[in-house]
């Protein structure tokens, strides 16, 4: 199957013609779900911090008898920063 043909565009990138500061994550995230981890990284840098982000969210609704709110907002922060710093590396071509 795929998968590609199937993947979201971006709207950004269709209407204004430039990229988001989230574009390739749905790429990257195939590329992890085929073993290329280092290829993901290149296509999205902050695609680990996200997923790590994720976790943590499913983690905070599936045991409320822990504070995961803390965590949350450092890989949050940790994920902002990461993705600005890399669009910024993207737009300028470094």
């Amino acid at each position: 199957m795929d998968a590609e043909k199937y993947m979201i565009p971006c709207l950004s990138k269709k209407l204004l013609g430039i990229d988001c500061m989230g574009c390739g994550t749905q790429r990257a995230l195939l590329l992890i779900f085929k073993g290329e981890f280092s290829a993901a990284f290149h296509m999205f840098p902050a695609i680990y911090t996200t997923l790590l982000f994720f976790v943590f969210i499913a983690l905070h609704f599936a045991d409320k008898s822990r504070n995961y709110n803390k965590i949350i907002i450092g890989t949050a922060i940790a994920n902002a920063l990461i993705m600005i710093t890399a669009y910024i590396l993207k737009m300028t071509n470094i």
